[in-house]
């Protein structure tokens, strides 16, 4: 590590030393780097906690106190605020039901987020925490079919429509995670090079934590979203500033095949 920190820097750097760490210490590191400095990044806070089981949680846990000397919920506490700070809070504990879907508590879970959203917009957003950080993704999965039948509304829209900021970004995307996480990686590789400037951080981020789990299935919902596949993608979308290469090279072996 010392060697190739030696011999390497920028983005280049980043990526091959993230290749080094373990899925636990790659974590810990990306939750320090999105929490230190100027402004916090929550799009990565959101996305790490959001995406990772209870064990992958609980051993990031464990390597940021190893690596940082302090615990993860106190950088969370004392970097973020309200109710963002609570929804993150509760998904750190790595505490999130396991199981299937248990029918008759999912039809309750769902009554009660629809007479939820006629309630004042604190009430409403406590109780969307309450189910939406707790259950298993399975029963979560059943609760948001039932929510159709009582609310005549998807989900996703009422989040959209009547909730706003961080909170809203947070449940937006355990949402887009309960119903398609490839598909949710996907747009959020989207997100990272579309526009100006390449975010280096979340490519990175989202190409190492996924490249030995579910980057084939990333790769296919990319392709079948926008119509160019993900390795493409990164052809085209890196050729301006520093993502080019040897960086650029590595990002491309690390997507993998041409879809």
């Amino acid at each position: 590590m010392k060697d190739l920190k030696s011999e390497l820097s920028k983005n280049l750097e980043r990526l091959v030393i993230g290749l080094m760490l373990t899925p636990a210490e790659f974590d810990a590191k990306m939750m320090k780097k999105a929490i230190e400095g100027a402004g916090t990044d929550e799009h990565a806070l959101i996305e790490i906690l959001v995406t990772r089981s209870n064990e992958e949680i609980l051993a990031m846990n464990d390597a940021y106190k190893d690596g940082y000397k302090k615990s993860l919920e106190e950088a969370i506490s004392s970097d973020t605020s309200g109710l963002f700070c609570r929804i993150l809070v509760s998904l750190v504990q790595g505490a999130r039901e396991d199981g299937p879907a248990d029918e008759e508590r999912a039809v309750a879970d769902a009554q009660e987020l629809a007479e939820a959203c006629n309630a004042d917009s604190d009430d409403m957003e406590m109780k969307f925490m309450s189910v939406l950080c707790t259950r298993s993704f399975p029963h979560l999965r059943k609760v948001f079919q039932e929510f159709v039948r009582f609310s005549n509304k998807d989900i996703e829209q009422i989040i959209k429509k009547e909730m706003s900021g961080d909170v809203k970004n947070a449940f937006h995307a355990i949402v887009r995670s309960v119903k398609n996480q490839p598909s949710y990686f996907a747009d959020r590789l989207y997100k990272a090079m579309k526009g100006l400037g390449t975010d280096d951080r979340a490519l990175i981020r989202i190409l190492v934590s996924r490249s030995e789990r579910d980057l084939f299935n990333i790769r296919k919902e990319f392709k079948e979203t926008h119509d160019a596949s993900l390795h493409e993608f990164i052809q085209v979308e890196t050729m301006i500033g520093d993502t080019s290469g040897d960086y650029r090279k590595t990002l491309l072996l690390l997507c993998g095949g041409e879809d």
